[in-house]
């Protein structure tokens, strides 16, 4: 358990940042324009690098990422407090209230003996709340990345009782897309297809307990690496990757996945 000279450390390490923060709102030429809206773009951007981070194990960028999300935290909170609308005190207040309120199996009587189990609770807990929007899809914000946004959609059916019994039937079902986009033609049928396809994809992912947005990231990194290992290896041979064969490029991209 941490004692308090860590307790004490934590503060005196908020509380410098939350001084920077203050200090670079009020002397910092660009930082003084900054609204919510101008800032939240590039709330999402350090989010992303944080995950990629944490996909790579890459500790010391994870601690880096942290700090950058962190600093987000903070100066939107700033402009709460100046706006007389909050505080970085009440977002910390109204966090732990949140947390202690959708964990009743940890802070309560409720028991919740599996992952599932808890996040069927909170969904439940979290739709009983004052102030949020009626219906299953309530809140479910729609400018989400696609693959995280059909995760969304799926979880709060689930919450309801629509959902697979488990993987195998998810996995039946991706099946039968995947059938019906071969037999659709390259039209609004095929357009339709695939995004079904993809559907049922996130839905297996759900079921296996994947990230499906982490998923093909890593998927498109392995891809990444690989064509660039194959046009490195062309290189090797002194020849331009641009100018060769398509099949020459399956040739050594084939021996660069093999090799990685």
């Amino acid at each position: 358990m941490r004692g308090n000279s860590g307790d004490a450390e934590i503060a005196v390490a908020l509380a410098e940042l939350d001084a920077i923060t203050r200090r670079l709102r009020r002397d910092c030429p660009w930082d003084r324009e900054q609204d919510a809206r101008t800032i939240v773009p590039h709330t999402v951007e350090e989010a992303y690098e944080l995950a990629d981070a944490a996909q790579r194990g890459d500790d010391a960028k994870l601690l880096d990422e942290l700090g950058d999300v962190l600093f987000q935290v903070h100066f939107l909170a700033l402009l709460l407090e100046e706006r007389g609308a909050g505080s970085l005190a009440a977002v910390a207040r109204h966090a732990s209230e949140k947390l202690i309120r959708r964990h009743p199996h940890v802070f309560g009587e409720v028991e919740a003996d599996t992952a599932a189990e808890v996040l069927r609770n909170w969904d439940q807990i979290k739709a009983t709340e004052p102030g949020r929007e009626a219906g299953v899809f309530g809140e479910v914000p729609e400018n989400l990345p696609g693959l995280l946004y059909a995760r969304k959609v799926q979880r709060r059916a689930a919450s309801s009782g629509f959902d697979f019994a488990g993987a195998d039937a998810a996995l039946a079902a991706l099946q039968e897309e995947v059938s019906e986009l071969a037999a659709a033609r390259e039209d609004e049928r095929g357009f339709d297809e695939l995004g079904d396809v993809l559907f049922a994809a996130v839905n297996l992912a759900r079921k296996r307990k994947l990230d499906p947005e982490l998923a093909v990231r890593s998927a498109a990194g392995r891809f990444r690496a690989r064509v660039q290992a194959a046009v490195d290896l062309a290189a090797s041979r002194g020849r331009n990757w641009n100018d060769l064969s398509a099949q020459e490029q399956l040739t050594l991209y084939a021996q660069a996945r093999i090799e990685r």
